[in-house]
């Protein structure tokens, strides 16, 4: 027994208890409001730079931290990745072009809790085939947070991405995965987007992480950049991904980083 929060599972799994929720709520709302707050920011010719220098002042002014500056000597306050760039895309001078897909990764400390959240932005007018990309990627987040309930496992949410992201002649990055959460960024289980149903740990209520495919147009390989956090598609191919932070209920799932304004899928406008 673990009496830091909660217990382990045998498989080294934190169940937190139902109060606990509250924290990862409050905490998921404000990943959430900042990501629908820079909407107006993602336009041709704005710097990737000048998105994180925002996203990093409103943290500072909603009083709560930031858990990716210092983290593994990550110095800004969001991930922000562009069009063949799978994930963990470092802000800096780039100049978005119309027609850029963008992901935007945001994990927060409020009170000890983490949010973790990323979704999808278009800057001006949005492909056709990045417009089908995006919505594979995002109805994929959703097939998978709808396998999460007690009793079913990690495999039945992986197996529920990997299975609707195929079935549209798309693939399913291996190289990187959901994580637990809670009072730390990132604990057991790997939380894997691809797999067999009825395979790994079972999902028991007080279960928290994060499900956030990776998917791209071409084939799944990526590699890292010589700076050691940029991973791109092999092939070059467009690439999508969308996150949410969840819980396991008594009898489903809590979804605590929903979008205050509707707004977690880029073309909520139309």
């Amino acid at each position: 027994m673990d009496t830091a929060r909660g217990r382990l599972t045998r498989d080294g799994i934190r169940l937190y208890e139902p109060g606990d929720f509250a924290g990862m709520a409050k905490a998921g709302q404000v990943a959430a409001q900042i990501l629908d707050e820079i909407i107006p920011l993602i336009v041709p010719g704005q710097t990737t730079g000048e998105i994180d220098r925002v996203i990093t002042a409103r943290i500072d002014e909603l009083g709560v931290k930031s858990a990716t500056i210092g983290y593994k000597g990550y110095k800004h306050a969001s991930c922000i990745s562009v069009n063949h760039v799978v994930c963990h895309g470092i802000p800096g001078p780039k100049t978005l072009k119309d027609g850029d897909i963008v992901n935007i990764d945001v994990t927060v400390i409020v009170d000890g809790w983490f949010g973790d959240t990323s979704r999808m932005y278009v800057a001006g007018k949005l492909p056709r085939k990045a417009e089908r990309l995006i919505q594979i990627t995002h109805d994929a987040l959703f097939k998978g947070i709808e396998a999460v309930k007690p009793g079913n496992t990690f495999g039945d949410i992986g197996h529920a991405i990997q299975s609707y992201v195929e079935s549209n002649r798309m693939s399913v990055v291996r190289d990187f995965c959901g994580h637990g959460l809670g009072r730390v960024f990132h604990a057991p289980p790997n939380v894997l987007h691809y797999g067999r149903a009825g395979t790994g740990p079972k999902l028991e209520q007080g279960m928290l992480f994060t499900i956030e495919p990776m998917v791209n147009l071409g084939r799944p390989e990526t590699k890292v950049l010589a700076d050691d956090w940029t991973a791109v598609t092999r092939d070059k191919s467009l690439s999508a991904q969308f996150e949410h932070s969840v819980g396991v209920t008594a009898d489903g799932f809590e979804i605590f980083t929903l979008s205050p304004a509707d707004k977690f899928h880029p073309t909520f406008s139309t």
